[in-house]
Formats: C-alpha cells, structure tokens, sequence
C-alpha cells in the first residue's frame, strides 16, 4: 500500500521539478521536509490563533493546515523513496499494526 502511496509522490516530484528546473539531491529531501514541517508550523499557528491570519478565513485556515499535512506526509513518503525504506515494516515495528 504505502509503497504505491511513495511510487504516485516520486512520479508527481519528478513532473513538479523537472517542469521548474531543479535538482534533487540526497540533501533535497530532507530539507524539503524541513521546510514543509515549517509551513504546517505556521499553518497550526494560524488556525489556532498563535499567529496572524493574515485575511484567511476559518475555512482558508482549515484548507491551509490540510494542504501543508498533505506536503509533509508527501514529503515523508518522498524521503522514504529515496532512501529505501521499508515504511510498511517499520509501522508494524514501531506501530504494532500492519497497514492495510
């Protein structure tokens, strides 16, 4: 499951970084990352009321969180492409469950 999950995010990067130029490195991913868990951060900040809304309503607030969630668990499942990882069993080690 989440292998095909990782093999729809590697095909959907490689069309979003070959059409604006870019390189993906082993750093890329991680830092990626990085940057994506900062703009969740600011997502939360903002939807809870620890930052400034800047004009976005609670339901562009909500959208927001949702849209910065889905690149951080893109970029998870990118990072884990790229390295190998067996995410499946890895869930089943640390999570006790076997996902389906």
């Amino acid at each position: 499951m989440l292998a095909t999950l990782m093999a729809q995010f590697e095909a959907a990067s490689a069309r979003y970084v070959e059409a604006n130029g870019l390189t993906r490195d082993p750093d890329w991913y991680l830092l990626k990352l990085h940057e994506e868990v900062g703009e969740l951060t600011q997502a939360f900040n903002r939807k809870t009321g620890r930052g400034r809304p800047k004009g976005r309503s609670p339901e562009d607030l909500s959208r927001d969180l949702a849209d910065e969630t889905a690149d951080v668990l893109g970029h998870i499942l990118l990072f884990a492409h790229a390295h190998g990882l067996d995410l499946e069993a890895a869930i089943e080690r640390k999570w006790w469950f076997r996902p389906e």
